[in-house]
């Protein structure tokens, strides 16, 4: 699961948008984006709610297209044209609406295994290789849940639950993971495991891409932050550069006060 000692102007493109617009009903929700990500960087796209970030998310897997095809594109790993299958393989997505719809009454091990065939569950008609179950073995070791394997994923804790489509979406081997709100509507402990999760994809080769508005997502081995504002690129750059207080009060548009303690960040009001 390592990538290897590669330098990261040796790397390629993972995600390139060029001039983005995208609208969604009567509302433009993103205006002229342009960002790249190198395979191998960690990174978090940061802004408030409504700014763009979910739209963005779309945009990758496809469900959003830019609405100036001619003057715009979106490239993953330098091609802009994928096959749902072909992307799955390369990038794990996981969102709030993923984690709620695996939270049903199936185990942790068949809630893995599920990932194989597009489904949430083991059904009568999937056939499960044992290289399948080789690979539910070591990403459920990964996320420290094999104990809980047979356990249902509505029996256990939103952390444990969070963990296992984690590493239903890391049984593919992808090359990268887009985290959405990772920690949204966690207690205070399920927010530290999924932390520290997150922390050890980022040390163990996978790339790291944070979709957020919390800045305590931003773990210590994100270095960069891209953020949006009313659907615009706001900064994209080295994340001591934006996250102090001034910039965070220009961007959330509230007072507020950012307070840096062992690598993590935290916004407080004023």
């Amino acid at each position: 699961m390592t990538t290897g000692n590669v330098t990261m102007n040796e790397m390629s493109k993972l995600i390139e948008f060029d001039n983005v617009s995208i609208q969604r009903e009567t509302t433009m929700a993103l205006h002229n984006v342009t960002f790249s990500i190198d395979e191998g960087e960690h990174v978090a796209i940061l802004g408030p709610n409504g700014c763009g970030k979910s739209t963005l998310i779309k945009a990758i897997t496809r469900e959003c297209y830019p609405r100036f095809a001619d003057e715009s594109s979106i490239r993953m790993w330098g091609e802009q044209i994928w096959t749902l299958f072909d992307l799955r393989a390369k990038l794990g997505i996981v969102t709030n609406d993923l984690v709620s719809y695996c939270t049903q009454p199936y185990s942790i091990r068949e809630t893995v295994l599920s990932s194989f065939f597009g489904s949430v569950g083991i059904w009568p008609n999937h056939h499960v290789t044992p290289e399948m179950e080789a690979r539910a073995d070591v990403v459920m070791e990964f996320f420290e849940i094999s104990h809980l394997q047979d356990r249902l994923m509505t029996e256990v804790s939103s952390g444990e639950a969070r963990r296992a489509v984690f590493a239903r979406a890391l049984a593919h081997d992808p090359k990268a993971l887009v985290l959405d709100e990772p920690t949204n509507s966690l207690d205070v402990r399920a927010q530290l495991e999924v932390r520290e999760a997150v922390r050890k994809l980022a040390a163990n080769g996978v790339s790291v891409i944070v979709v957020t508005h919390y800045l305590p997502d931003i773990i210590p081995e994100i270095k960069r932050v891209v953020s949006l504002k009313k659907g615009r690129l706001y900064f994209d750059g080295p994340k001591e550069e934006l996250l102090t207080s001034e910039r965070m009060q220009e961007l959330f548009e509230v007072p507020v006060q950012v307070e840096q303690a062992g690598g993590f960040y935290r916004l407080n009001l004023e």
